[in-house]
């Protein structure tokens, strides 16, 4: 009933109710209820009764349907709930500073000082993305201005006497940085230093504040004055300038400005005087009240001489940005300006002074000078590298001292291969250490890697050795001590394949790498120091001398700025690889360091996806592009290929970013499928270095994966191949050659082998060893990341987008750090844990006890939804139900051996790797646990004997009096009738009567019973 009242509804269904017909009566409005939202519920009405509906006039187009799930919808909210919590200024002893840039600001009682704190991001301050300088975000110098003057009001002092930038404060993509403003003491005039600092947030505890800004704030009071007259607007004489290009030509000269700083309205010009209007955007305007003069509006005031430039050539300068250098004398009248009218003209040779009016002509802001300096590129650079270098490390072989009692050498057994680590864990033979030594002879890396790989699963398949560990012992495998080089890249490569397997069995295995030049060999150096190695508590060590050496991540010192002469253009540059990777490395090529012949080699060559519109971008920028059709794991082919690079070209750099992913955690792994990701990393490689080793090379770089070093879990093939590359480089540089590998952590949006890569994988790589977590690199940071490596004198670098904000939580909290983290985070204190009884204090073991079979079910399915929503990701355990198999609810291999890790941490048990699938839901597992807790069950007994072991001491106190020992006994008596009674079928609790079919069966004894309990 189309109606803003309707009154048939009720009737009408009056009348159907009596029928089987299925009747939908509905309203369009009612009374009092006729918005737009009752008529669209009242659609809704109709539409989910099965009634055709035209949505078209209320949808957006074009319309899209969207599947509704078929399982019942689950009532489970996914915004974030803030929780209350002591984190504001005042509850951490701190002052609001009420200000958008600023947090808080704390007083200094030792110099009568201020310190204001504070954190910018792109999340928390969107409009800052509006500027951007070169590519980069930029705090702008307007937004240190404003920093500068609210800390002067704090203070005191109204006059910003001067503030001269120093470096640029770059915001970055992710992430954000910490913000310091420092407001010195009072000298004897009033006046006060100002500076500004800031510090990514994720830095670590050895990086430095950058200072950006420096100043001198006074105290004495400039008024306003009358100066120039804003009320007669536009001045008279001045003339209109056309600004319509203005915006068009700051985007040529490199600044990105998005809606908020395009504030400029209109410019006219008087001579030497320039006139403007400038506004904030409308969706700023409310948010101009909680500034002093908002960051943009003031930016926008400096963009006038820019726009006047614009509309003249002959004034015209280079076309090199501009920023703001010296600021003098800037004193603010009126505060929450939202549009200005702006005054420029000349101050002295290179200076321009600034009034500022609001709509009105009153006036809000009087600047003396500025001077505007053009943009020093490579200063940009150096702040992009200054980002990027947070995202750039190093394996550092860090010094550690030996534990203490580990000076008696324990008992080790050589094992070669997988049979005999089935007959040491056939004998249960544990009371000796298994060495497995690897070391690179006659045979390939791959020979090697594959017999190490059945050792290893073996080792993880056998019984009765979950309490021992399998040392595995290489020599020369990597680059440890002061003059240390690889001598074994095979070596290497097993050192991948185990650091995959350390990831997903924690505490089973020990790397142990044997100082090449050690006299005696491998044996003597396990005699003298194996027990220092198990005692130390690290899974990796390294043995130089006496001296254990453990790696490290440490971030590396480099400027993409000084990478720029690597290549020579006029030689021929081999890129090997045809997905995005490849494409990407070819354009930067090019595009940056000028490379002017290229060689692209891949399996498919020409056929490749993109490779025709990759040769003619990069031929309309200068480059002579050559494509073919090659595999490099082919020798021969490999020759050929280098054979047909020109004389007067010849090949003077190699970037080989070719490769295989096929994950698979290490118990699925076989020979085959390490041979097949093995040919185009480790084979080709090999055969690249072998047939170049006679040329005059610039670069020689690998394309190599962070899982060689960490985050292998679930791709062991993957981290030995790449591992492989890693020693090869350092080989080389040994040699004297160029080498470079770069570990790179996850890309975003990437084709060809990184396809297989998807989001599962890389969440569930991000998620190893408790990593807070792995940003993917975006193009342009990664190839800053290139540069800066080509810059250094590493053989092996790691560019990955870590997240440690997680890793330093846990550390604070008394939690573990990953060990190869601990150079970045350092270890907090352990926490002391109280004596007591609660619940949080007892082992699971401690829990279960005393608990029914029922309730101790509950209790460990409990803890195993948890743990499989902590791998899944889910946000509790109710996401999934305890009949759900493992395999429905999302998990495979990778995931199943790290919910292994979880619940056997969880219970201290010792729990195969196959665990998941052999007790496939969390039910079937819960109970399996239960049995293997073997834990009794409580019984109803367990509280009343307890109470009887209390009840004998109080008898015996009472004995001597026999008035109470008589009352006791009489009372006992009856307890113990009504025990017997209990347990008498027929008996109700309670002594109540029995049936009368039992008093027809039941003898003299019984009767006489009955009798006594109705006395």
């Amino acid at each position: 009933e189309v109606s803003a009242h309707p009154v048939l509804v009720q009737p009408i269904n009056e009348t159907v109710d009596g029928t089987d017909t299925e009747v939908v009566v509905t309203g369009s409005l009612r009374r009092g209820d006729g918005g737009m939202r009752r008529l669209l519920t009242s659609m809704a009405e109709l539409f989910v009764r099965g009634v055709d509906l035209d949505w078209s006039g209320v949808l957006p187009q074009p319309v899209r349907r969207v599947e509704l799930p078929t399982y019942a919808f689950d009532h489970q909210h996914y915004w974030l709930h803030l929780a209350e919590s002591a984190t504001d200024a005042a509850s951490l002893g701190q002052a609001e500073a009420d200000h958008p840039l600023l947090g808080a600001v704390v007083q200094l009682p030792q110099s009568d000082g201020l310190v204001f704190t504070s954190r910018l991001s792109l999340r928390t301050h969107p409009w800052l993305g509006d500027h951007r300088v070169g590519g980069l975000v930029l705090l702008p110098g307007t937004g240190l201005v404003e920093l500068a003057v609210r800390a002067g009001d704090e203070a005191g002092c109204g006059l910003l006497e001067e503030l001269v930038t120093e470096t640029p404060l770059v915001v970055p993509d992710h992430g954000g940085v910490r913000l310091q403003v420092a407001v010195g003491a009072p000298a004897e005039s009033g006046a006060r230093t100002v500076e500004i600092y800031s510090r990514r947030e994720d830095a670590t505890d050895g990086d430095g504040w950058t200072r950006h800004a420096t100043g001198m704030l006074s105290a004495t009071a400039r008024p306003a004055g009358r100066g120039f007259d804003f009320a007669a607007w536009p001045p008279a004489g001045a003339q209109q300038v056309d600004i319509s290009a203005g915006y068009a030509l700051l985007a040529e000269m490199g600044y990105a400005y998005g809606p908020t700083f395009q504030g400029m309205r209109a410019v006219w010009r008087r001579g030497e005087e320039l006139f403007a209007e400038v506004a904030l955007p409308e969706e700023q305007r409310k948010e101009a009240a909680a500034f002093g003069l908002h960051p943009a509006l003031l930016d926008a005031a400096l963009q006038t001489g820019t726009f006047s430039a614009a509309a003249s050539t002959a004034d015209e300068e280079s076309g090199e940005p501009v920023m703001p250098f010296a600021w003098n004398g800037l004193a603010l009248h009126a505060a929450g300006a939202s549009a200005l009218r702006v005054r420029v003209a000349p101050s002295g040779p290179d200076a321009l002074s600034f009034q500022a009016a609001d709509e009105t002509g009153s006036p809000v802001m009087t600047l003396d000078s500025l001077v505007l300096r053009p943009v020093d590129v490579e200063r940009l650079g150096a702040a992009a590298d200054a980002a990027a270098a947070h995202s750039l490390f190093r394996v550092e072989w860090t010094e550690t001292a030996a534990a203490d009692g580990a000076d008696s050498g324990p008992s080790w057994l050589p094992v070669t291969n997988a049979a005999d680590v089935a007959a040491l864990a056939g004998g249960a033979a544990t009371a000796v250490v298994p060495v497995l030594e690897a070391v690179g002879g006659s045979g390939s890396a791959l020979e090697l890697t594959s017999r190490v790989l059945g050792a290893v699963q073996a080792w993880l398949a056998g019984t009765g050795l979950g309490d021992s560990r399998l040392v595995v012992a290489t020599r020369g495998a990597v680059p440890a001590g002061e003059s240390g080089a690889v001598t074994d890249p095979a070596g290497s490569a097993v050192w991948g394949l185990v650091r995959a397997a350390q990831a997903e069995h924690p505490d089973r295995i020990v790397l142990v790498d044997v100082d090449p030049l050690a006299e005696g060999g491998t044996d003597s150096v396990l005699d003298s120091v194996l027990a220092a190695v198990l005692a130390c508590g690290e899974p990796q060590v390294a043995v130089r001398g006496t001296a254990l050496f453990v790696p490290r991540l440490a971030r590396a010192a480099a400027s993409a700025a000084e990478a720029a002469a690597v290549f020579a253009p006029e030689g021929t540059v081999l890129v090997s690889g045809a997905g995005s990777l490849g494409a990407l490395a070819a354009r930067h090529l090019v595009a940056r360091h000028g490379v002017r012949h290229l060689l692209l080699a891949s399996r498919r060559g020409p056929q490749a996806e993109g490779v025709r519109e990759l040769v003619a971008e990069l031929g309309e920028q200068g480059a002579t592009v050559s494509v073919v059709a090659c595999d490099l794991s082919d020798r021969e082919q490999a020759e050929a290929l280098l054979a047909s690079v020109p004389a007067e070209h010849p090949l003077t750099g190699v970037v080989h970013t070719a490769g295989v992913f096929d994950p698979g955690v290490i118990g699925t792994l076989t020979p085959e499928r390490l041979a097949g990701v093995f040919a185009p990393k480790a084979d080709a490689v090999t055969h690249l270095d072998e047939l170049t080793r006679g040329l005059d090379l610039d670069a020689f770089v690998v394309y190599s994966s962070a899982s060689s070093v960490f985050m292998g879990a679930g791709s062991g093939a993957y981290a030995a191949a790449n591992a492989f590359l890693d020693g090869l480089m350092d080989h080389r540089r040994a040699a004297g050659l160029p080498g470079l590998s770069l570990a790179w952590g996850p890309w975003e949006q990437v084709t060809g082998m990184a396809t297989n890569i998807d989001e599962l994988t890389k969440n569930r790589m991000s998620r190893r060893e408790g990593r807070g977590g792995v940003q993917a690199l975006g193009s342009a940071e990664g190839m800053e990341l290139f540069d800066a490596a080509l810059a250094s004198a590493q053989s092996l670098l790691v560019p990955v987008n870590v997240d440690l904000r997680a890793v330093r939580a846990d550390a604070a909290a008394g939690g573990g750090v990953p060990p190869l983290l601990r150079g970045l985070v350092p270890a907090g204190r352990q926490q002391a844990r109280a004596g007591g009884t609660g619940q949080e204090t007892r082992n699971l073991t401690d829990r279960l006890a005393g608990l029914t079979a029922a309730e101790q079910e509950a209790l460990l399915l409990d803890l195993v939804r948890t743990q499989a929503a902590a791998v899944l990701g889910h946000t509790g355990p109710g996401g999934l139900r305890a009949e759900t198999a493992f395999k429905e609810a999302g998990f495979d291999s990778l995931t199943s051996v790290e919910l292994r890790n979880r619940v056997r941490e969880a219970t201290g048990l010792k729990l195969p790797a196959t665990l998941v699938f052999d007790y496939p839901s969390p039910l079937v597992l819960a109970r399996h646990l239960r049995q293997e807790c073997a834990v009794e069950e409580a019984s109803p007994a367990d509280p009343v004997l307890a109470g009887l072991t209390g009840l004998e001491a109080a008898i015996e106190n009472a004995a001597a009096d026999e008035e109470a020992r008589g009352r006791i006994t009489v009372r006992l008596r009856e307890l113990l009738k009504a025990a017997e009674a209990a347990g008498r079928p027929g008996t109700a609790p309670g002594g109540a009567d029995a049936s009368d079919e039992d008093l027809e069966t039941a003898d003299d004894e019984e009767l006489f019973a009955i009798f006594d309990r109705l006395d």
